[in-house]
């Protein structure tokens, strides 16, 4: 969416090792998805994305390199980077990205070149590239100038769109139990491209499809439920059959609190849905809104009116639910500190949907861009070698706690249940991934000591919430607690108030 302005041994034995955890820091110191005729979308690929907001092209090349590669993210979701509005009056806002003026790749992010060598960086590091594809509307502003230089006015622009290619409504969407208003209509005042045109459609897929040629693995629709399903369809199966042997993936900003005409069901035919829902309870639970615990998220799944999993894009937050846009809610953010990461721990873990990692910048004011000097060019988050993370820009993507659990989502994706389930019927829980892994976690302000029972081989584990097997397998970076399970899948711990410890497969020490 977008907006405008209107440790350490004790005793070994049977039981295992008890290890007394210091409290940790977790702040740091589709193919056929495409098809119409389908009745589903291809589940997503297996892995960990994360949304570099509003990062540079350059950046992210370099992070995909040095961090993301190495660390095992899957994918990055870069900020739009078509040619965008820019607003100084504004203060050069981060929804300017939202509003279009041309498909030119030359945004506030960098130009062609530029992401054409981040896309091919990162793929080499072993990260795909996902782009926010904005196609429901252009801009909101009568006229203006571009990134790149264009001119262009609300429904004029230059060798693009005339006024013929937008739909009639002219006005605000205002009832959003009316399918038509929201289809049809304006999304806050931007002009609404009329995606049943035969010229539109095949306009937007040449954009996507020029980013298909760079080497850009997949999109999130921008503003999907605004869109016809029907329609949107239509073009994304143009861009399928354009590139039969590219399996692009999709997945669709639909918020559907469950009360309006449009529901994310509709456009499951043609992706993956990102599911609003997931965030807001986990926000509820956390924060033991209405009585909500931790221990009530053991059933957590589609029977809570969520996405079937294979479906689901799911996060903590992303860019508007952390502003309180988009419905707002209780969404839990990088302000949030330890209870933020503990929360992502818990969406690691768990088995449910696509997990995406928000990676911020630290803002007072919702209407905020990213740290920028006074002309709006942003400022880079790596200068002369050196990385700029966990102050202007946040970087939750690197916070030790969030990154060892991108591992421990790696080394359990092929076992989907959850077992060993165990709670205090409180903020206390527990559970396995067969014998892939488990995690504990401690949402209590009292310190929790419990024997736990795992379907892990006898071993010497990382606890990964704190540091990782170092690459000869002989011990743990950071300084990590080493947890012992014995013969018979048990170890006995105790964790601090507000920590959470994990244990994984690929995360065992060589005898």
């Amino acid at each position: 969416m977008w907006k405008i302005v209107t440790g350490m041994c004790a005793v070994s034995g049977l039981m295992g090792l008890v290890v007394s955890l210091n409290p940790f820091t977790l702040l740091p110191a589709l193919s056929s998805a495409l098809s119409i005729d389908s009745a589903l979308a291809e589940p997503p690929p297996p892995g960990t994305l994360v949304h570099l907001f509003e990062w540079t092209w350059n950046d992210i090349a370099i992070e995909c390199e040095t961090y993301l590669g190495p660390n095992g993210y899957q994918a990055v979701q870069i900020s739009p980077p078509q040619e965008h509005v820019v607003l100084p009056d504004y203060g050069y806002p981060w929804w300017q990205r939202y509003q279009p003026v041309s498909y030119r790749l030359e945004s506030r992010s960098g130009n062609r070149a530029e992401l054409q060598d981040m896309i091919d960086r990162c793929r080499q590091a072993g990260v795909v590239i996902y782009a926010d594809a904005v196609i429901n509307h252009m801009a909101g502003f009568d006229h203006g100038i571009g990134s790149a230089g264009t001119v262009f006015d609300k429904y004029h622009y230059r060798d693009l769109y005339e006024p013929e290619d937008f739909n009639t409504c002219r006005q605000p969407v205002t009832d959003y139990g009316d399918a038509e208003d929201v289809t049809q209509c304006e999304l806050v005042g931007l002009a609404d491209l009329n995606t049943s045109s035969a010229k539109v459609q095949a306009t937007l897929v040449n954009y996507m499809s020029e980013l298909v040629d760079m080497g850009v693995a997949g999109f999130r629709i921008d503003a999907a439920k605004h869109i016809r399903n029907e329609e949107l369809g239509e073009i994304l199966a143009q861009l399928r059959d354009r590139h039969p042997t590219t399996d692009l993936y999709i997945y669709q900003e639909v918020i559907d609190p469950g009360t309006e005409a449009i529901r994310k069901q509709d456009y499951y035919s043609y992706g993956n849905v990102i599911d609003f829902k997931y965030g807001l309870f986990i926000g509820e639970a956390f924060l033991g809104k209405d009585g909500q615990t931790l221990a009530n998220l053991q059933t957590l799944g589609e029977g809570w009116g969520l996405a079937p999993s294979e479906q689901a894009v799911v996060f903590i937050d992303n860019h508007d639910k952390q502003r309180g846009h988009g419905g707002g809610g209780d969404y839990l953010t990088y302000k949030d500190s330890d209870l933020y990461a503990l929360a992502n721990v818990f969406m690691l873990a768990f088995p449910y949907g696509k997990p995406q990692i928000m990676s911020s910048f630290a803002f007072d004011d919702s209407e905020q861009g990213p740290p920028a000097d006074a002309d709006g060019a942003t400022r880079p988050v790596y200068k002369n070698g050196a990385v700029n993370c966990f102050g202007e820009w946040v970087c939750e993507h690197r916070w030790p706690a969030i990154t060892g659990m991108v591992g421990f989502r790696s080394a359990t994706q092929s076992t989907p249940a959850v077992t060993d389930w165990w709670s205090n019927s409180a903020n206390q829980i527990a559970f396995g991934r067969g014998d892939r892994g488990f995690v504990a976690i401690n949402r209590e302000a009292e310190a929790l000591t419990h024997t736990f029972q795992t379907q892990l081989p006898q071993g010497h584990y990382c606890n990964v919430t704190q540091g990782e097997l170092t690459a000869d397998g002989t011990r743990c970076t950071n300084d990590a607690q080493i947890v012992l399970v014995n013969r018979v899948g048990q170890f006995t711990a105790t964790l601090p108030a507000m920590t959470a410890l994990a244990i994984h497969a690929e995360a065992r020490l060589a005898e």
